[in-house]
């Protein structure tokens, strides 16, 4: 089947491809209920050498863009308790973290979580974390313009693939909540 958005020729129903997505992701997958059903949530065959936003959207097309979001792992502190979280905002934006995260996780500091923490946190790959499959007690903040775009393209697991989810889709997953504002303009 073709996707509905980019150029992509093979997109295929997540749930017929468990086996290329890392343990978190599958299983969200199979247990998948809600108002989108399981069959919207697309699986994309990309190069792992592409996976990160820049180089990718490079060669699978610029127009992908506004049509595409990042998860990124905070760490959010208030004395010595630390608050992992995980944040979606489209591409072309990057994450409020010492604004809208900070206030929302009730913390003092906020940063991005090292590269091991997020990796071993959620059992992904760095350059591939997704929302789909997160720890379930974690924050999941999703900008409210992913949520209002259509189709969204975002990692799968691993950098191999990308998933292509209805937007609406991401306000349902465990934790999720849609804050205005999350993803402030690049520059």
């Amino acid at each position: 089947m073709r996707a509905p958005i980019g150029n992509f020729d093979q997109a295929r129903p997540a749930a017929d491809c468990l086996d290329l997505l890392t343990g978190p992701v599958a299983a969200a997958v199979r247990a998948w209920t809600g108002p989108v059903p399981a069959e919207q949530l697309l699986f994309v065959d990309t190069d792992p050498d592409l996976a990160d936003t820049a180089v990718f959207l490079e060669h699978y097309g610029t127009a992908l863009l506004d049509q595409s979001a990042n998860c990124v792992v905070v760490a959010g502190k208030r004395g010595e308790t630390t608050t992992l979280a995980a944040c979606v905002v489209k591409s072309a934006t990057r994450v409020d973290v010492n604004g809208v995260v900070r206030k929302h996780l009730g913390a003092r500091k906020a940063s991005f979580a090292p590269m091991d923490t997020a990796t071993g946190e959620t059992g992904m790959e760095y350059g591939g974390i997704t929302p789909v499959g997160l720890p379930a007690a974690w924050p999941l903040l999703v900008d409210a313009a992913v949520a209002d775009t259509e189709w969204v393209l975002i990692g799968s697991g691993r950098r191999r693939g990308k998933l292509i989810v209805p937007g609406k889709a991401f306000g349902q997953l465990p934790g999720a909540v849609v804050l205005e504002g999350l993803g402030v303009p690049v520059g």
